[in-house]
């Protein structure tokens, strides 16, 4: 499908910092899910409203709030009020169409990334934006709907795997930012398996399908590429960044994803040089296919071209009476099946000779 900025408008003739949602909407109702920890305690909970995150502001322990759905534009703004956002931080929030980013303010961090998922029934790229904040002890994560790929990341806080429950919310947010890239190598193996079928096919028996999927699969590469390239800068950006919101031991991790990401550009970089590729193939096997088929349409022609002489040179008809020199073949008891015996001759020798020149 071909992708388009949808509800731009809305926003026209508006002052800077307005909040208007600018996109579809995605959720019937907006869920606020709430988990709060620390190395002893743990706590994970759905709000029924906005106010009750306020009493996490300020806790020592690190709190994640993750909001499903932005249509509810006056719940949004709460919550990014109570919190210290920038008026501009969340008008970028509400705005689904942002290009991946980083915006670093004096008391938290601003990070808009898109996450994807591939859809086996479509066999496309399906996706939404993420904003994701960092402050000193609290992350706060907006998404379009509800469903994403951090259960992993959940499952971690609440069985206290791993260092996630001894580290602080830069960390949290590292883990976020982790299962997001891993997720991309899930939607790359899924297009790679699509890309060898589509392959085999390409090579045993290419259809007009055969187009549309390489054309189909092309945008969706082009889609790719254009949401993950900016991240590369994002991920550097934090890593170089010089604010105590992130600690040199999180950068280190930091660092890892970034290698991820380059490692990930190089696959789509690959996938669509490959795709190209698939699409001269294609239009090399369809002027095959044509050559082939003409090739034997030629032989044919060439076959009958001699034939097609001797019968207009005997159906003349000249009457032999007037002259011996009109056709006295006309008159021979055995001239039809000497006629016929010579076009059969005079085929076999031609298809000799063509096949003695490799014509075919």
């Amino acid at each position: 499908m071909v992708r388009q900025i949808k509800g731009r408008s809305k926003k026209s003739g508006l002052p800077p910092g307005t909040p208007v949602h600018v996109g579809d909407r995605k959720t019937e109702i907006i869920k606020i899910s709430l988990i709060d920890y620390d190395k002893e305690s743990f706590e994970m909970r759905v709000t029924q409203t906005v106010e009750e995150c306020f009493a996490y502001k300020g806790k020592p322990t690190v709190t994640w709030i993750n909001v499903d759905g932005l249509h509810e534009v006056s719940s949004v703004e709460q919550l990014g009020n109570c919190f210290g956002l920038h008026p501009l931080t969340i008008e970028d929030i509400l705005n689904t169409e942002q290009r991946p980013k980083l915006d670093v303010f004096d008391t938290y961090i601003f990070i808009v990334v898109k996450m994807h998922t591939w859809n086996e029934k479509t066999k496309e790229i399906t996706g939404e934006q993420m904003s994701l904040i960092l402050g000193d002890n609290f992350v706060i994560t907006f998404q379009e709907k509800e469903g994403d790929i951090f259960d992993e990341v959940r499952n971690r806080i609440k069985n206290n795997k791993g260092r996630i429950r001894k580290s602080g919310a830069d960390y949290l947010a590292y883990s976020l930012m982790d299962a997001l890239v891993d997720n991309y190598f899930r939607v790359l193996e899924s297009i790679g398996e699509d890309i060898e079928e589509m392959d085999e096919e390409l090579i045993k028996n290419p259809t007009p399908r055969t187009l549309h999927k390489i054309h189909f699969l092309k945008r969706e590469m082009i889609f790719l590429r254009k949401t993950v390239w900016p991240i590369r800068e994002v991920i550097s950006r934090l890593v170089r960044e010089e604010t105590g919101l992130i600690k040199d031991s999180t950068k280190i991790y930091l660092r890892d994803i970034y290698d991820h990401i380059i490692q990930i550009i190089d696959t789509v970089e690959t996938y669509r040089d490959v795709i190209s590729g698939m699409l001269d193939v294609y239009l090399s096997s369809i002027s095959n296919r044509m050559n082939a088929v003409m090739k034997v349409l030629t032989i044919f022609a060439a076959i009958f071209i001699p034939l097609t002489f001797i019968v207009g040179l005997y159906g003349m008809n000249f009457n032999t009476e007037k002259s011996p020199y009109n056709m006295p073949e006309l008159n021979w008891y055995y001239g039809y099946p000497v006629a016929l015996g010579l076009m059969l001759f005079v085929s076999l020798i031609m298809l000799f000779l063509f096949k003695k020149k490799k014509w075919f």
